[in-house]
């Protein structure tokens, strides 16, 4: 038996076990966020029931950390009964740990100082910003800046969008400093995020499930979002890259990544 009980095949008991697990003395030195869809459904306790109706299912839960938790990560998923993939730690460890759990086939990614997908997110200073969970503003962009967004990217960034504000703080809110700070600095990060932003807003209306409102609030925060970052002055890095515009390719290809 693993030192904070056994595995549990619901998501929401075993996303609290773990979380729980990182509360206790002896781990709360770890800084460890959780990312992903999990991460979405924690943070919008109000309008969560949107996941469901819209057909979103779970398939792992992921975390975000720092490199300097390694060890004690390691220590602390292996206690918990998960298993680690050290080929994954010995070929990606400088920014990623893969985690396994052999009682339901589930994985943890674990993801270290940034999110590397489409294009890369930063992260550190940013863990301490929030919690359980990345801050809104960095949950937003994980989704939006994979260029082959997927239903799951649209669902989970339609709840989001339903349940928070846009602003300038990381309570509760989306916060536009951080978005446009990244999007004014980086001319591909701000292609990708900006049309995707833009589909978000043109698929509202294929979603049953939701109601007019629904679709309102949405559209006029993303409407918000999208004139904060246009009004944002750009970087040198960001207009000389600009100028090459899709001439050359802005974006990495990723693979379909079940734990999103």
């Amino acid at each position: 038996m693993a030192k904070y009980g056994y595995i549990q095949e619901d998501f929401y008991t075993e996303r609290t076990r773990i979380l729980e697990a990182l509360g206790q003395p002896e781990n709360q030195q770890i800084v460890m966020r959780l990312i992903g869809a999990l991460a979405f459904r924690t943070h919008c306790s109000q309008y969560g029931y949107l996941q469901d109706a819209l057909g979103r299912v779970f398939t792992d839960i992921d975390f975000a950390t720092y490199t300097k938790h390694i060890k004690d990560v390691g220590r602390l998923l292996t206690e918990l009964g998960y298993e680690e993939d050290k080929t994954v730690t010995r070929l990606f460890g400088e920014g990623r740990m893969l985690f396994h759990d052999p009682r339901f086939g589930r994985h943890i990614d674990i993801f270290l100082d940034r999110l590397d997908f489409s294009h890369i997110l930063p992260l550190t200073g940013r863990l301490e910003a929030d919690n359980p969970t990345l801050p809104l503003a960095e949950l937003l962009i994980e989704k939006m800046q994979i260029v082959q967004l997927n239903e799951k990217d649209l669902i989970d960034t339609i709840m989001l969008l339903r349940e928070h504000p846009i602003g300038d703080s990381d309570q509760e809110t989306i916060n536009t400093q951080v978005i446009c700070r990244l999007t004014g600095n980086d001319w591909g990060l701000w292609r990708t995020l900006t049309e995707n932003l833009a589909h978000v807003s043109e698929r509202l209306e294929q979603y049953q499930p939701l109601t007019s409102e629904d679709r309102h609030v949405v559209r006029k925060r993303i409407t918000t979002l999208l004139s904060a970052i246009e009004a944002t002055p750009k970087t040198m890095r960001w207009k000389v890259r600009s100028a090459i515009g899709e001439k050359v390719k802005w974006y990495k290809d990723v693979e379909e990544l079940a734990d999103r």
